[in-house]
């Protein structure tokens, strides 16, 4: 199977580490579970002291004070949160080949803004073939290689101070990630809080913890790169179903920007399974979804997740938006990354102001645990395009079918 089909298997499995810690927040065995989440979850020395945003300040049950701006991150990686390898076993079920395939490049990339006083928050993914300045002097590249370039740059001088194994692993990662931040910072103007990863098991975890996720697909869909294999209309997947829905790429009108709508889409509907099915109140789904997170989520290690979790509860309407910044082409020719997507760094950072400075957002659907509705409707629209072979991508509710 072709690397860049198995990394995209990642898809929306990022955000979802940071969904079921978000949206847990309602019960007394709740707030117990999430406590072990935070003692045993893997953490990483990504973000400067600088760029740190506290919430010791804001009393439990009200909006922050302060907004925040999260970098999630899938990477098509075969080790676990703590730099051992995943067992070969895992790898075959995952159908992700052997421990020394993948390329450590992140393939999915999202931009989580949380605006203080209670507003919905809003998601910017960003397709991983974007074409920019990596940071860090490495010049213009596929964003999605920022962090395998920081981390392999890392790697002599990590053995030079006489690291190896699972040690050489989690430092290296750390310097990919700083990478992989600075990038994205320069990209969109925006200052990033927080950061969290999800390993290449996550999702098939995540997916399953929660008893699967309903999606909805327009047209019945048939794809041997993904192994997307789906009948048109609603189904719930869960595992490798879940992976080959969010990785497909091939056979879709708009390529990655249809891959990015199948992964918002999946997001959307996992984060309202989880706050509608019971999984509060029912011990086996809870500790399966802490657990689920544990083996497959770093952060970085100034985030109160406990802290951050119970001032989320304060937000007026608990909805999440989704975006996907403005493009200009999905072919453009590099001297040597292939295909590229042309994108304007001046065009995007306007899209990412207007998205988090005036979101015209409401929540949508059901109220579930503390008034939480898990859908966002939105009517922010992308800058008008220029002269353009794909199409505009507008904010949405990532409801309803999908190709």
């Amino acid at each position: 199977m072709l690397l860049s089909s198995r990394g995209r298997r990642i898809g929306g499995r990022v955000a979802l580490g940071v969904v079921s810690t978000v949206v847990l927040g309602a019960t007394g065995y709740l707030w117990t579970q999430l406590s072990t989440l935070d003692a045993g979850i893997a953490t990483a020395d990504v973000i400067p002291p600088a760029a740190q945003v506290g919430t010791d300040d804001t009393p439990p049950g009200e909006p922050l004070k302060v907004a925040q701006n999260l970098l999630l991150v899938g990477i098509d990686a075969r080790t676990d949160a703590y730099g051992n390898p995943l067992p070969q076993n895992v790898l075959d079920a995952l159908h992700a080949g052997s421990g020394d395939d993948g390329g450590d490049t992140t393939d999915t990339m999202i931009v989580v803004h949380i605006p203080a006083g209670g507003a919905a928050a809003t998601a910017i993914s960003i397709p991983r073939d974007s074409y920019v300045d990596i940071a860090g002097g490495y010049g213009k590249h596929k964003i999605n290689s920022a962090y395998s370039r920081g981390k392999n740059a890392s790697m002599s001088g990590l053995r030079a101070q006489g690291l190896s194994g699972a040690q050489l692993e989690v430092a290296a990662n750390e310097a990919g990630a700083r990478t992989a931040i600075q990038t994205v910072e320069k990209f969109t103007g925006l200052t990033i809080n927080h950061y969290a990863a999800i390993n290449l098991a996550g999702f098939d975890a995540l997916s399953q913890a929660v008893g699967g996720v309903e999606v909805c697909l327009k047209a019945p869909v048939h794809d041997s790169y993904s192994g997307a294999d789906f009948a048109a209309g609603t189904q719930t997947l869960s595992g490798a179903q879940a992976l080959a829905f969010v990785r497909q790429r091939h056979g879709l009108a708009n390529g990655d920007l249809d891959r990015i709508a199948r992964q918002q889409a999946f997001l959307s509907g996992m984060a309202k399974k989880v706050l509608s099915a019971g999984t509060f109140a029912d011990p086996a789904k809870l500790g399966s979804l802490v657990n689920a997170v544990q083996g497959s989520v770093v952060l970085d290690k100034g985030w109160d997740v406990l802290s951050f979790a119970r001032q989320l509860r304060g937000m007026t309407s608990g909805a999440i938006a989704f975006a996907t910044i403005p493009v200009q082409s999905l072919s453009l020719p590099t001297p040597s990354d292939g295909d590229a997507v042309k994108v304007d760094p001046a065009q995007v950072q306007q899209f990412v102001r207007t998205a988090t400075s005036t979101p015209a957002v409401r929540a949508a659907g059901e109220d579930t645990i503390g008034s939480v509705k898990p859908v966002a409707a939105t009517g922010t629209k992308a800058p008008t395009p220029g002269p353009s072979d794909a199409k505009q991508p507008a904010t949405s509710a990532a409801a309803g079918c999908v190709n």
